[in-house]
């Protein structure tokens, strides 16, 4: 017999499936999957579209993961006290996630590529979920920074994955919006992070926080595994092993450098050593990829306009945005003795994520109109301007400068971020979405560390009587968001039939 069951996957279309259920006789059951047959039921009654459906999905767990990998900063020294050790030791519980995020992305993305991004997203939730938990468990610092770095290398499985789900479910010219939201979480959610991380840990203490990520994690495993289609697999291709190991050891060893050098000295043997290290992993790592049939990174994308030069773009806007962010409540804090609690600095800092979130969205139908390079430049001048009134900001700089100077960044980047990014994606093999999407990541996070640990470097000497060294920190940062600038006015706009 044959069971004729009506659903929607698109608001915009209604269609007729047939299924055909073999009976040969009333003693025999037919079994139709019904966990398929009730999420095109629920479609159909909600009206929901299902593309955005995954979208909500994919990005809830992207969110789930980051939002943890900088919630201790503001209070780091209230928690090595508890554990009886040093500020300086744990401060790799937050390296330690920040460089796992960045560097075990490409890994995961060509995974996922291979053997099905579905897989590689429920299976990182899943395990993020379980060393949340040891992490809320951890008895001295080791386990806390062990614990916390293994969950992002799970967590970090979410990211590529997400941005290969949306770059298969939406079409070339609608990639833009979602990818605004897709940018927001991927940059937004670290920096929700800190903005919240004193009040929660005051509030309901640190462990607290890791026991309520974790069943968050559980859950949207179980909504993933339920709703999320799988993609499709390369038949007969083989994992980059030594591709993976070559670039993790180089990409490790060059931000351990760059986020350690101040404390290490930029002379040291450590430094020095990490950075030599990383410049043999590197070059090892670009002959592998030559060789391979089936590399990590495809190195031709580097010769690709539309791939190269977005990247270098976000990588030198992330460089000013983040080295910012994490220089601000320092400007706002330390030298203005107790003007500003800390409560009040998270309440002036998050202007920055709200000005991305209501930005983001709304930028993606101007650069659907004006196209990604207009919104790449437009979105880096943002961010350069943001630097540059922080550079004028001292002892009586009013709210309105300091909100205005900080939301400009979020401004900034929700203008430039989805539209490069979708301009990257449009520009690879869907094959090769999870490995594009990693390879994005892992720049962004490089300049993400790079610009936390130069502006922290130039400002180092700065004082209650001397702003001196914080506006020489921002000017940097300026410089480094006009390249930029300069990178994103290199790529050409996806054609579209207006």
């Amino acid at each position: 017999m044959k069971l004729r069951l009506p659903f929607r996957e698109n608001v915009h279309e209604q269609e007729d499936r047939t299924l055909s259920i073999d009976s040969g006789g009333v003693d025999e059951l037919g079994v139709v999957p019904w966990p398929i047959l009730l999420r095109r039921r629920l479609a159909a009654k909600v009206g929901i579209d299902r593309r955005w459906a995954v979208l909500w999905v994919v990005l809830s767990g992207l969110f789930t993961t980051g939002f943890t990998i900088t919630l201790l900063v503001v209070s780091i020294a209230k928690i090595a006290t508890e554990l009886h050790s040093t500020t300086a030791v744990l401060t790799w519980a937050i390296t330690g996630p920040m460089l796992a995020f960045g560097v075990v992305g490409p890994a995961f993305g060509k995974a996922g590529d291979l053997w099905g991004h579905k897989r590689i997203f429920v299976g990182g939730l899943f395990f993020a979920a379980v060393f949340a938990v040891a992490s809320a468990l951890a008895w001295n610092a080791l386990t806390l920074i062990l614990f916390r770095t293994l969950s992002a290398t799970a967590g970090s499985a979410c990211s590529p994955s997400a941005m290969a789900y949306i770059n298969r479910v939406f079409e070339p010219g609608e990639r833009v919006k979602p990818l605004g939201y897709w940018s927001f979480v991927t940059a937004g959610s670290p920096v929700i992070g800190v903005v919240a991380g004193a009040p929660l840990v005051e509030a309901i203490g640190w462990r607290a926080i890791f026991f309520i990520q974790a069943p968050l994690c559980f859950v949207g495993f179980l909504v993933a595994v339920w709703l999320l289609p799988p993609t499709d697999r390369l038949r007969g291709v083989r994992f980059d092993l030594w591709g993976s190991v070559t670039l993790g050891v180089g990409a490790v060893s060059l931000l351990a450098a760059i986020s350690q050098g101040r404390s290490w000295g930029w002379g040291s043997a450590a430094t020095l050593g990490c950075l030599a290290l990383s410049v043999l992993a590197i070059v090892a790592f670009v002959k592998v990829e030559q060789s391979t049939a089936a590399p990590l990174v495809v190195l031709a994308w580097f010769r690709t306009r539309n791939v190269a030069f977005p990247v270098l773009s976000q990588l030198l806007t992330n460089f000013a945005y983040m080295g910012g962010f994490f220089l601000i409540p320092q400007v706002l804090g330390a030298p203005r003795g107790m003007l500003f609690s800390t409560s009040t600095v998270g309440n002036l800092v998050i202007a920055r994520p709200l000005a991305f979130s209501i930005t983001a969205p709304l930028a993606a139908l101007v650069t659907i109109k004006l196209g990604e390079r207009i919104a790449g430049v437009v979105g880096a001048v943002g961010v350069m301007a943001s630097m540059l009134l922080w550079a004028t900001v001292g002892l009586d700089a009013s709210y309105a400068l300091i909100i205005g100077a900080t939301a400009l960044s979020g401004i900034g980047l929700g203008i430039a971020s989805p539209a490069l990014t979708s301009l990257m994606a449009n520009s690879v093999a869907e094959a090769d979405m999870g490995v594009a999407g990693a390879m994005q990541q892992l720049m962004t996070q490089l300049g993400a560390v790079l610009g936390s640990a130069v502006l922290a470097t130039v400002s180092v000497n700065a004082t209650h009587a001397d702003f001196g060294p914080f506006h020489a920190a921002f000017l940097a940062g300026a410089v480094a968001a006009a390249l930029g600038c300069l990178a994103a006015a290199c790529v050409r706009s996806t054609p579209r039939r207006l």
